[in-house]
């Protein structure tokens, strides 16, 4: 009896040796034990804080929101930013196991990021430049993830935090040069085809002289509406096909040809719609709008069929040793 007594006393004192062993096995591997505390600069989970805090910075930021969708609404080719916040809310949904897998250290230099997005945002406001005020917003929320979750968490929301930047209007002053430029280039093209194939044509500056009536190769006929609305289309696929870093290249280059490549069919198509049609009916109405979103969707196929031919490319086993992961 003293015996069974001794022992039936030693158990809990066994029980509880156990125990310590566990938690030092647990914490040896760098394993967190439910009930023991993270390490050391681990940020404990709390998604109401985090979600209140994106809340703000969004409700800080939405003079800026409310004055780009403004310029979303006036200017076609930037009508695409009203897709870009809810296709970046769908990229980082698509994430959210990688997110909260990822480490939950904090991170002092996404506070200090956060900081100085916020003063680039107000100097925007006082010196009125909405693109300062724009690329002020995915830079906060990049801070804002960085200090809350952590460098490892910031950099799984990278590229939907970057996809953001598709919401800055580009300003007119930076696109004007390149319009003029493009406008006579695509007219030049345009007159080598038109006289490869015997079509009587001048070329004034960006005006094609036809016996039927003047074209003028506008904005939206010189390319560059295109590469801003096909930018973003081209950096989705790259997201949605991951593969090595040069097939993200290769792709998000392409664009520039393809849209001249597509607005260069245009015109001509254009001239020869003109010689059965007449001038007003083939640059006015309907069949004006027509012409310019065939030419869109052209080029987002003409993406697709790229994007589809990388991957393809990426599954052979030749370009194994060239892989990195977007």
């Amino acid at each position: 009896m003293p015996q069974r007594e001794a022992a039936t006393k030693g158990a809990p004192g066994a029980e509880r040796a156990r125990e310590a062993a566990q938690d030092a096995r647990a914490a040896s591997s760098g394993l967190d034990s439910p009930s023991t505390p993270g390490r050391e600069g681990d940020r404990p989970r709390s998604p109401w804080l985090d979600g209140a805090l994106l809340a703000a910075v969004l409700v800080v930021f939405s003079p800026a929101l409310v004055a780009m969708s403004a310029v979303w609404a006036a200017v076609d080719y930037q009508a695409h930013g009203y897709l870009v916040g809810p296709v970046a809310a769908a990229m980082a949904w698509s994430r959210r196991e990688r997110f909260a897998a990822a480490s939950r250290r904090a991170e002092p230099l996404g506070l200090a990021l956060l900081a100085l997005s916020l003063l680039m945002y107000v100097a925007g406001l006082l010196a009125d430049l909405l693109s300062l005020q724009g690329v002020a917003l995915p830079a906060a929320l990049a801070g804002l993830a960085g200090w809350r979750r952590g460098r490892s968490a910031a950099r799984v929301l990278a590229f939907p935090i970057g996809y953001l930047i598709f919401l800055v209007p580009v300003p007119p002053q930076w696109l004007a040069p390149l319009v003029t430029a493009l406008q006579v280039f695509v007219t030049r093209l345009a007159m080598v085809l038109l006289h490869a194939f015997e079509v009587p044509a001048l070329r004034e500056g960006n005006v094609i002289v036809l016996p039927e009536g003047s074209l003028f190769v506008a904005e939206a006929c010189s390319g560059i509406t295109s590469i801003v609305t096909l930018l973003p289309v081209a950096a989705l696929l790259v997201f949605l096909t991951p593969g090595p870093r040069r097939n993200a290249l290769i792709l998000l280059t392409a664009v520039v040809p393809v849209a001249m490549l597509w607005n260069l069919v245009r015109v001509v198509a254009t001239v020869a719609a003109t010689r059965s049609f007449g001038v007003v009916r083939v640059t006015t109405g309907s069949l004006h709008e027509t012409a310019g979103m065939l030419t869109f969707v052209m080029g987002c196929l003409s993406l697709l069929v790229l994007s589809a031919w990388l991957g393809k490319q990426r599954r052979n086993p030749r370009g194994a040793g060239l892989r990195g992961d977007v």
